[in-house]
């Protein structure tokens, strides 16, 4: 393998590469938050910020507590907006022709509504209390499966939707500079190889100090294939999808302990690159 100084190396067997993130359209008004996937385009999820939080980011009570979910196309139109009960929205799925909005405050849990906005079910992550299974950072449909980044049991949980019966666990990866964790998107492109990227980051005080990155797991055994450092001055990356090959994600204009807005890419959608 070459050098650290080249833009792909190893480090204890783990593949070690970065990326850059270019801009591709803005969201709709708001924080966006969460990302899915459909035949007819991207979903994005927005993120409101309400009683103790309001506070807590120094910003008005929504006048409205519903949090959408908007359809857009390729360049950002808005086809279709859902409404949804769910608070604080740090992730989102689609599947079942179902959106499934996961709340990171009270009441906390996973919210599925349909294409009427009308909700169908309120559940709380499992595992945890029957009352507040904890908060999530990302959520994913696959193969007629749920998947959750429940923040409680600080893994990637997949769940049948159906009985609300986990399944199967991928433990976070965890380092110094890497302890904060967001959404997911699956990745095929490898036959018989599945595997699953998540959006990571550090604690940090502002834009400038953060440090996002990517992980690469084996979808099968949860190994850890891949860790990758963004370039400095790249998007906050929040949501998570892999578009023909490609991943795609959100930044939400909102993180923990930074100003608000901070990031330069607030609000975009926008494309990651490998260098």
């Amino acid at each position: 393998m070459a050098g650290a100084s080249s833009a792909l190396a190893q480090a204890g067997g783990v593949r070690v590469r970065k990326a850059k993130t270019t801009k591709l359209f803005k969201s709709p008004s708001g924080f966006p938050n969460a990302l899915a996937l459909s035949p007819e385009g991207l979903w994005i999820g927005e993120q409101k910020l309400s009683a103790a939080l309001a506070a807590q980011y120094h910003m008005p009570e929504p006048k409205s507590l519903d949090e959408e979910a908007w359809l857009v196309d390729w360049n950002g139109k808005v086809l279709k907006t859902v409404r949804t009960p769910s608070r604080n929205t740090s992730g989102m799925a689609f599947g079942n022709n179902r959106i499934w909005m996961v709340a990171n405050a009270p009441p906390q849990g996973v919210f599925e509504v349909d294409m009427n906005s009308k909700l169908i079910s309120h559940r709380q992550i499992p595992l945890g209390p029957a009352n507040d299974g904890g908060g999530c950072h990302g959520a994913m449909w696959q193969d007629g499966k749920l998947w959750i980044a429940a923040l409680r049991l600080r893994a990637l949980l997949r769940v049948d939707p159906v009985t609300w019966t986990p399944e199967f666990m991928i433990p976070f990866y965890q380092s110094a500079e890497r302890n904060r964790y967001h959404a997911m998107a699956w990745d095929a492109s490898v036959p018989g190889q599945p595997a699953i990227w998540q959006a990571v980051g550090n604690d940090s005080k502002s834009f400038a100090e953060g440090k996002p990155g990517l992980v690469k797991y084996d979808a099968v055994t949860g190994k850890v294939l891949e860790l990758v450092d963004f370039l400095p001055g790249s998007a906050d990356p929040h949501g998570l999808v892999m578009h023909n090959g490609t991943l795609i994600s959100c930044d939400a204009g909102i993180h923990p302990n930074w100003p608000n807005n901070d990031s330069p890419m607030s609000g975009w959608i926008f494309r990651i690159d490998f260098v």
